[in-house]
């Protein structure tokens, strides 16, 4: 199967520009005959990573920040509605599946007035296959995301393999991880803001771990893409390129040994052909889900709901 590794960033906090700019990357997509493209984390429309660099961003009532989180909301995505319907017709037509990243609102019932951080995984009949919510928000990010749940635990088949992710620093949760192991991964979308090295550590362990492919999508943002009205802390030090976002996207296989290594500091998309059946063979020693499993030992649930 053949991979489209999206190293880009969205137009921040504009969901219909970003929407037309992801709507380009599938239709050049569709010229190299691929099969699967991914996006990064809150591609539609932009990881808050203002909240890690930006002063102020923590104090109570304060304007500026409450105009971001505004337009934050405004530009998020509404799953019951219409917003990607142009991009699910897209890859429809060129019958090619997504996985992309989301701010995903919530404006009525349970849950309304709420952003999650979710992963969408689309089909090459442009189904929304699955919609999984960000388990834990980290850190800085429960100033906006709400917590999710595990619903969205699962693989989905494919014609190329069962296809799954998990969501930034989901990779450190051992229950998460193994949850997703026994759905029998063949790729794993693992997506970051920006994919550092101890990202790939989780990466290059998940994929051993699980036995699977696995793809760290990272983003590229510059400081100049930042929302209007703030200011970044005198402790951040920019180097000459000004990125806040520096990519990192790399393939690895079943084994953890890299395809692509990683990649910074540039725009790119990163196309490759994946042989998912290699992964059989690092099967025969180790299976976290089978084999290499005591679950007269260890037993846990999951809850499902939503």
């Amino acid at each position: 199967m053949k991979i489209a590794v999206v190293q880009d960033g969205p137009i921040y906090n504009n969901l219909n520009a970003s929407i037309e700019k992801t709507c380009d990357f599938i239709s050049d997509a569709a010229k190299e005959n691929t099969d699967l493209i991914v996006f990064g984390e809150n591609w539609l429309s932009g990881y808050p990573v203002w909240l890690d660099i930006c002063k102020d961003v923590n104090l109570w009532d304060h304007d500026p920040i409450k105009q971001v989180w505004s337009d934050m909301y405004v530009n998020s995505v509404d799953i019951l509605s219409n917003d990607l319907q142009k991009l699910q017709s897209l890859l429809r037509e060129n019958k090619m599946h997504a996985v992309i990243g989301i701010n995903e609102k919530v404006t009525s019932g349970k849950g309304n007035n709420t952003l999650y951080n979710s992963l969408l995984t689309i089909n090459d009949s442009g189904e929304i296959v699955n919609h999984h919510r960000k388990l834990m928000p980290t850190y800085t990010e429960k100033l906006v995301h709400g917590l999710g749940d595990g619903k969205g635990l699962k693989s989905v088949d494919t014609p190329f393999g069962k296809l799954g992710g998990l969501i930034c620093w989901e990779h450190w949760m051992p229950m998460a991880r193994q949850t997703m192991h026994d759905a029998s991964e063949d790729l794993h979308i693992g997506v970051w803001p920006f994919a550092k090295e101890m990202h790939h550590l989780a990466s290059r362990h998940y994929a051993i771990e699980g036995r699977c492919h696995v793809v760290a999508v990272g983003q590229i943002m510059h400081k100049d893409e930042l929302p209007t009205g703030l200011t970044i802390s005198e402790s951040i030090q920019l180097d000459e390129s000004n990125l806040i976002l520096k990519g990192g996207s790399a393939i690895y296989d079943a084994n953890g040994q890299p395809i692509v290594a990683p990649i910074y500091n540039e725009r790119t998309v990163i196309y490759k052909n994946l042989d998912l059946q290699s992964n059989l063979k690092e099967r025969m020693n180790l299976s976290v889900s089978g084999h290499y499993q005591r679950p007269d030992i260890f037993k846990y649930s999951v809850n499902k709901e939503r």
